[in-house]
């Protein structure tokens, strides 16, 4: 698989206007990435400017915290996939990890997973914020509720991945899962670093750069 086609290209700041948006989007046909990472109210946007192009649409719900309930978050997905969503990333209840209600943990995925029904869920499990143990807990639980992929991080906490945490998540779900890792990978080498780990998809606002470095090699 080409390079670019492992880049969710994103832009999740608060303050992101059209403008930007309708850059991220010219940036990823031109660059032929795999989807565009935004808020939800930017959906309907995103699939009217990417029609005609194999460029997907992903979205994130229970952004940035996961401290939503169960409703919430599964209201925001079936509504994300109303709106045209491809593929929806959903931060996990770091709370309920953490005090072990692995069932709560698992009901809720697997409540998201319903509402989104064949398209692609992603959890994130916020990987700077869990002990070794907690995210091993976490990828089983992911596995056990049918996610799609493990998500490292959501870029708005303390830290974001690292070759550590694929390598940990990807050994954990076993092919059961695919990967995704976010959050401050910023050169080429780190790209790299991430897809030679395990990584299934890099979750970045930096794609244009990362490839552009990338083709200044060849």
């Amino acid at each position: 698989m080409k390079l670019s086609k492992y880049i969710d290209h994103t832009l999740l700041k608060a303050d992101a206007t059209q403008a930007q948006i309708e850059k991220l989007c010219s940036e990823a046909r031109e660059m032929d990435f795999m989807t565009v990472c935004v808020n939800p109210t930017w959906i309907a946007l995103c699939k009217r400017l990417l029609e005609g192009s194999d460029v997907k649409v992903c979205t994130v719900i229970g952004f940035p915290l996961g401290a939503m309930t169960s409703k919430a978050k599964a209201f925001e997905a079936a509504n994300a996939i109303q709106e045209g969503a491809d593929e929806v990333d959903m931060v996990i209840n770091i709370g309920k990890l953490k005090d072990r209600d692995l069932t709560g943990v698992v009901a809720e995925i697997q409540e998201v997973k319903a509402a989104c029904g064949s398209h692609v869920l992603k959890v994130i499990l916020e990987t700077c914020l869990l002990s070794e143990e907690e995210k091993r807990l976490a990828c089983e639980a992911c596995v056990q509720a049918g996610a799609d992929f493990v998500k490292t991080s959501t870029g708005f906490s303390t830290a974001g991945a690292t070759i550590e945490d694929v390598v940990l998540m990807k050994t954990v779900v076993n092919g059961h899962c695919k990967v995704k890792a976010a959050g401050g990978i910023r050169s080429v080498d780190d790209f790299k670093k991430m897809i030679e780990a395990g990584a299934d998809r890099i979750g970045t606002s930096s794609g244009v750069a990362l490839l552009q470095q990338e083709n200044e090699r060849v």
